[in-house]
């Protein structure tokens, strides 16, 4: 009984028209697929190619080998290449997050991730605003600062913590607050949330404590939010991973520095909607976004320093 191996080495040696050509194809040592052939010779009991120094060529009987076997080779190979496809993860997967996601996201990590995982898209819904993970249909959420329901199974990829700065220009109008209660005397931006609530809950010397603020510029964009400060409009509470960068380039700085918002200690975490066991498509993208915010989590100063 032939050898399918040995047919498919014979056909990429006729296609290749060389022994060296058609070992690097099959990625082969080039003496072993020459005595490949000759097994195959040898079994068949005829020469199959001419061999020179300078030239190769099938011979008759090679030939309508060639022609008899190299199509159903090729329909055997598209078939377990159809069948690769068939078990590589595949579909839509869709992922909440963060305004601000791709200031530290770099967007040839997709490019690498799509050369990987071809078969997959995935749709990022950016929004600082709470969002409905099931209403919305998402996958996968970066949820930063906050609890996740019970409901929910979450993978904490660092700790973060949201901290208060101004720019230089608005504290030279208003002098930097000394105490927590100073503060509700500044000019405040904020989040937009539908409750309402012009409220913040920080850490302290004295442990947890509310100061009601007097909001005067509110957007559902984190990223917005510090271009505002930025420009002088107040004091903003933003996360340090944002933040940190833009202190370091002197365009904000600290406020009040010991002071922090109070829920910190939940981090960044990447939040499941699926319960086990989780699509294949949304395990990739999961395990992918573990990998590369990872080491940006923890080093947000470098990170930004190799942009």
């Amino acid at each position: 009984m032939l050898d399918l191996n040995d047919l498919a080495m014979f056909v990429q040696v006729v296609r290749a028209g060389s022994f060296s050509e058609a070992a690097r194809r099959l990625r082969m040592p080039a003496n072993t697929l020459s005595r490949r052939i000759d097994q195959l010779e040898g079994q068949l009991g005829t020469r199959l190619l001419h061999r020179s120094t300078r030239k190769l060529a099938p011979s008759t009987e090679g030939q309508a080998l060639f022609d008899r076997y190299a199509p159903a080779l090729d329909q055997i190979l598209e078939i377990g290449r159809l069948h690769a496809d068939e078990q590589a993860p595949s579909g839509s997967v869709r992922v909440a997050a963060m305004a601000g996601l791709f200031e530290f996201f770099n967007m040839e990590w997709l490019v690498e991730f799509y050369a990987r995982y071809p078969h997959i898209s995935v749709d990022f819904l950016l929004d600082d605003a709470p969002t409905d993970l099931i209403a919305e249909r998402v996958d996968l959420a970066l949820r930063m600062g906050i609890e996740t329901g019970s409901g929910f199974r979450a993978r904490r990829l660092a700790p973060t913590a949201m901290i208060l700065s101004a720019s230089p220009s608005y504290l030279e109008r208003r002098p930097a607050p000394r105490t927590l209660r100073e503060l509700a005397e500044h000019d405040c931006l904020t989040i937009s949330n539908r409750q309402g609530r012009n409220t913040w809950r920080l850490q302290g010397p004295r442990g947890s404590q509310e100061v009601t603020i007097n909001s005067r510029f509110s957007v559902n964009d984190m990223r917005v939010l510090a271009q505002a400060c930025v420009a002088g409009l107040g004091i903003a509470l933003l996360p340090q991973l944002i933040v940190e960068p833009i202190i370091a380039q002197g365009k904000l700085v600290r406020v009040l520095p010991s002071y922090r918002r109070a829920s910190t200690s939940f981090g960044l975490q990447l939040v499941y909607t699926s319960r086990p066991p989780v699509p294949p498509a949304v395990a990739v993208v999961a395990e992918f976004l573990l990998e590369k915010l990872g080491d940006t989590m923890t080093n947000p100063s470098q990170h930004h320093a190799d942009r």
